[in-house]
């Protein structure tokens, strides 16, 4: 069974209105040889004068697509009305999977969930079953950057395939609180920061030469060895590094070390693969967008719009 059927284009999308029963045996017959408008592939059929009650979701084929209209001339089933569920969500983009799927998740229960969303259009989603993304990322700053741009981007994707982020982050203050020291070196004072209790320097501001503990990737030992002419006692707080540690699944995340481009690879674990994309530190949306597309390729390669 396909999941995450989402119509492309929900002018695709055709309300009618008709009185009960909703069984297939039933829906066939009236509307087997009725004329469709030549877009209409999916039918949601709700009953008359009213915008509640139980609702059933239909695919159709026509007889030819070159006329305007044209007679049905197959009719499926592809949930009935135990197992549909009509939403009203007016600020609900209806184009976008990832938002369809997070209204799925709001009922469970059902198999296809239909959604009457913003500018009033309709769409739906079959057997939602999102993507998960875990989001690997350093925080401050807050709110942690690669999260919210992935968030963002899904928020306004009508060509990716549903995705559930789940943000992972490593916060430099617990990582300080597990190496404690007097003096902490930290990557960037535009990132923010503080460690109660000890000194903190920027290493983008650099400060005069002091016994520190570095709390940054390698690309801040590099600069540091610039700098300083000697390395640094400190802790590795590149996300990328332990994206094994993630477990199986499909992980995004991002390194300093990488420029315009984006890398991706695969570590095998005990419980399966972790399959990675990685940004640049400094990544544009556009980055983020291409990561993720690379992500469903690798983890859902047959998903398309319906």
């Amino acid at each position: 069974m396909t999941a995450n059927l989402v119509p492309g284009r929900y002018r695709g999308v055709a309300v009618a209105r008709a009185p009960l029963p909703y069984d297939e045996a039933t829906l066939r017959e009236r509307y087997l040889g009725r004329e469709a408008y030549w877009k209409t592939r999916f039918l949601v059929v709700r009953p008359p004068d009213t915008d509640h009650g139980p609702v059933a979701l239909l695919a159709v084929a026509r007889a030819g697509d070159d006329e305007l209209f044209s007679p049905i001339v197959e009719v499926t089933l592809l949930a009935g009305p135990d197992e549909t569920v009509l939403l009203h969500r007016p600020e609900l983009d209806t184009g976008v999977p990832t938002l369809l799927a997070a209204a799925a998740a709001e009922v469970p229960e059902a198999r296809a969930v239909v959604v009457q969303g913003r500018y009033e259009h309709v769409n739906f989603i079959l057997d939602a079953r999102p993507l998960p993304v875990t989001v690997r990322e350093v925080v401050p700053p807050r709110p942690a950057k690669l999260a919210d741009q992935a968030r963002r981007v899904l928020e306004v994707s009508e060509d990716l395939p549903p995705m559930a982020l789940t943000p992972h982050t490593v916060d430099l203050a617990e990582l300080a609180a597990a190496h404690p020291a007097a003096h902490y070196l930290l990557p960037c004072r535009g990132g923010g920061g503080e460690v109660p209790g000890a000194a903190v320097s920027y290493l983008d501001e650099r400060p005069p030469e002091a016994d520190w503990t570095l709390l940054g990737c390698e690309r801040s030992r590099q600069i540091h060895r610039w700098f300083y002419g000697r390395e640094a006692p400190g802790v590795d707080t590149c996300p990328l590094a332990a994206v094994a540690a993630e477990g199986a699944g499909a992980v995004l995340t991002k390194c300093c070390l990488q420029q315009e481009e984006l890398a991706e690879g695969t570590v095998e674990g005990p419980d399966g693969a972790t399959r990675w994309v990685s940004v640049p530190w400094g990544s544009s949306l556009e980055h983020v967008r291409e990561a993720l597309a690379r992500l469903a390729q690798r983890e859902e390669p047959r998903w398309s719009p319906a």
